[in-house]
């Protein structure tokens, strides 16, 4: 009997067919392994060299008090220089920094706001203007806003008051007066009052190689 299209379009689409569009037990499948559901290993991490510890410590605190490589290295090496733990003395150093100073007594939102704060002239150290943020204050500095900030009552609204009258804690080396948004240094800052987790002692390891 004489096939017709029909019947050669039947074997085409018939069980045999299958193993070649993706079917079961078809060529779909042994490219797959036969189990779609299997989970792929995942590699362990690598455990992060002692190095790379240290490397990666010192780039947070960098970071933090938004401090190029360079700078941050010449106040380590003046940390070197003073008494006591060169670890310690990097992390006061770097706690007395004007723009730090103004962000821990809530004069700003954060670092970044207060360097732009000082280098626009905003900020008076003992009466005088100063606008580099990496000035360093001393006990006894007083630090308060220029008389013309007084007058830019949006801009006090927004950046300075908002912030003062939130419940943050100033650091004890610190006296603020938030009536005269004026702030005094007591004290030299010491390791306790860096309240930020900190492993100093992987940055001296890695600077002293």
């Amino acid at each position: 009997m004489k096939k017709t299209s029909a019947d050669r379009g039947n074997r085409r689409s018939g069980p045999g067919a299958a193993r070649g569009t993706g079917g079961p037990g078809g060529a779909a499948d042994s490219r797959s392994g036969g189990d779609s559901g299997a989970k792929t290993t995942k590699r362990p991490r690598k455990k992060l060299s002692e190095y790379g510890r240290q490397l990666q410590e010192k780039q947070r605190i960098k970071r933090m008090y938004g401090m190029r490589e360079k700078q941050f290295y010449n106040f380590f090496k003046r940390g070197v220089r003073m008494e006591g733990a060169p670890g310690e003395n990097l992390l006061s150093l770097l706690e007395r920094r004007i723009d730090n100073v103004l962000y821990r007594l809530k004069m700003s939102v954060n670092r970044s706001q207060a360097r732009q704060v000082i280098v626009h002239g905003h900020v008076r150290v003992n009466g005088r203007v100063v606008q580099a943020p990496s000035f360093s204050v001393s006990p006894g500095d007083i630090i308060s806003l220029r008389p013309q900030v007084e007058s830019k009552e949006a801009f006090l609204a927004q950046v300075i008051d908002k912030r003062l009258k939130l419940s943050i804690r100033v650091p004890e080396w610190l006296q603020l007066d938030v009536d005269e948004r004026m702030g005094r240094v007591l004290r030299v800052p010491e390791r306790a009052d860096v309240q930020i987790p900190v492993e100093e002692h992987l940055i001296v390891e890695l600077y002293s190689k």
